[in-house]
């Protein structure tokens, strides 16, 4: 079915009747837009004050009724209702409202319901954004129109009326917005699974749950990738529905990526072909070397070997992944403000073949960091806290068996900004500073992207 046909189904279902967003931020903001395009009267709730949403204006004037502030769920009754990614689905006046007769979806289900082309999708605990935006590049050299969202770019909706059945959408996928999915990309890519959004999530297995919507409502036809490396991922062949590639990086697979030893192979049937060698690929770490395989593995079939070569060859990485910021006075620093679980830290601090100064801490997701105590004993060589976790990541260090001052010492800091400052003090010709903070960073920014920023204006005003 064309967009147009789709589009003229849902103004059929929809037409005349009440739509409500739940959330007037960036993402939903061309929602809203879409949803009034086509012919429905919009209702727009957010927890903020109405003088506090940029644009609030406009949408009035546009014939939105806006309900804001600490009563903006009353009275939820609309014929469909979005609700924002951060919104759990069994939120109560969520749950009032569907008892009573309500629709209750997402800009991500909705998405799924009209786009015309193939659907490829990626998720995972690490390496999601990365992985994402390899599958644009390599479909895009190879001449393919991609349209890629998700948890990535820009929220797709808007483009849905340009989409041809011939493109492809490739879309990151978070927990949030697989919780309520009741449909299956026809490629999917599981990168790895580890505690992650345990703040959120009631627990792990709720949290597997909610990733497992990738594969779950798949067809025999598609396809799924998992990390054979990953012992939970790994685990998730026996409920896959299509056809499974594994990738591994410590050696072969009967079908999918493997590395052996600095080269990476496609293999087919337990018979291998060389795609490329690991030094191959510009962005560092063995992490990232899983992410290319991933990507790889997703796209068998319609890239070459020759595209894959030309990518890894140019591809600086995403912003705020092991990113090189500058060097002064013969230190290095990079910017990871994207590991917000010790996990990442983990796979960052592996990229680099010395002991790193490590700036670390953040906001609390309720996540163990006993792992930090031997990671940081083998790969820092001095460790700058800052954040709301600094007495617990201190902790967790200390009680480390082979914790001594003197292998790696501990600076407690009170800003990001201070951070680097002593990590300038500190680093001497030759060394590495690296922001890994191993928590998210809502105690103190709205993002990760706004940290790393701030990193980065810092790192460059030394």
């Amino acid at each position: 079915m064309s967009s147009n046909e789709k589009l003229i189904a849902f103004q059929q279902q929809y037409r005349g009747k009440t739509a409500s967003v739940i959330g007037i931020g960036i993402s939903n903001k061309p929602l809203i837009t879409f949803l009034l395009d086509n012919l429905l009267s919009v209702v727009a709730r957010d927890k903020k004050e109405k003088s506090a949403i940029d644009g609030a204006v406009a949408l009035e004037e546009n014939g939105v009724k806006l309900v804001c502030g600490e009563k903006y769920l009353n009275d939820l009754h609309e014929d469909i209702i979005f609700r924002t990614p951060g919104m759990r689905p069994d939120q109560p006046a969520l749950m009032d409202a569907k008892e009573k007769g309500s629709v209750i979806t997402s800009e991500i289900e909705l998405l799924f319901d009209l786009c015309p082309c193939p659907i490829f999708a990626v998720t995972g605990s690490d390496g999601k954004t990365t992985t994402t935006t390899l599958v644009s590049l390599f479909l895009q050299e190879a001449g393919y129109h991609v349209h890629i969202g998700g948890n990535i770019g820009t929220p797709l909706l808007a483009r849905v009326p340009e989409m041809k059945p011939t493109d492809i959408t490739v879309l990151e996928l978070s927990s949030f917005q697989l919780m309520s999915l009741h449909q299956s990309p026809v490629r999917a890519v599981i990168t790895n699974l580890s505690e992650n959004h345990l703040d959120w999530h009631t627990n792990m297995d709720e949290y597997l749950r909610a990733k497992m919507n990738i594969l779950l409502h798949q067809t025999p036809q598609d396809w799924l990738v998992l990390n054979a490396g990953n012992e939970i991922t790994n685990a998730l062949t026996a409920s896959a529905k299509g056809q499974v590639l594994h990738i591994s990086s410590r050696g072969n697979v009967e079908n999918g990526v493997c590395l052996d030893g600095e080269i990476i192979y496609r293999v087919t049937g337990g018979i291998r072909t060389p795609i490329m060698t690991r030094s191959d690929i510009r962005i560092p770490g063995l992490h990232n070397v899983e992410n290319y395989m991933a990507a790889i593995a997703l796209t068998q079939g319609l890239v070459s070997d020759d595209i894959i070569k030309k990518v890894a060859s140019t591809f600086p990485g995403v912003p705020h992944r092991c990113q090189f910021i500058r060097e002064k006075n013969g230190v290095k620093y990079y910017n990871s403000s994207i590991d917000s679980t010790p996990v990442r830290t983990k796979a960052c601090l592996h990229a680099f073949k010395q002991k790193v100064i490590v700036i670390c801490g953040g906001y609390d997701k309720q996540l163990s960091f006993e792992p930090l105590g031997p990671l940081f004993f083998d790969h820092a060589q001095g460790v700058i806290l800052c954040g709301a976790t600094t007495q617990k990541i201190k902790d967790a260090i200390t009680q480390y068996p082979g914790y001594t001052p003197n292998v790696y010492p501990i600076y407690e800091t009170a800003s990001l900004v201070e951070a680097v400052k002593t990590a300038e003090g500190i680093a001497g010709p030759g060394d590495i500073v690296v922001l890994s903070p191993a928590c998210a960073s809502f105690d103190v920014y709205k993002n990760f992207e706004e940290r790393g920023e701030c990193f980065v204006q810092t790192v460059n005003n030394l």
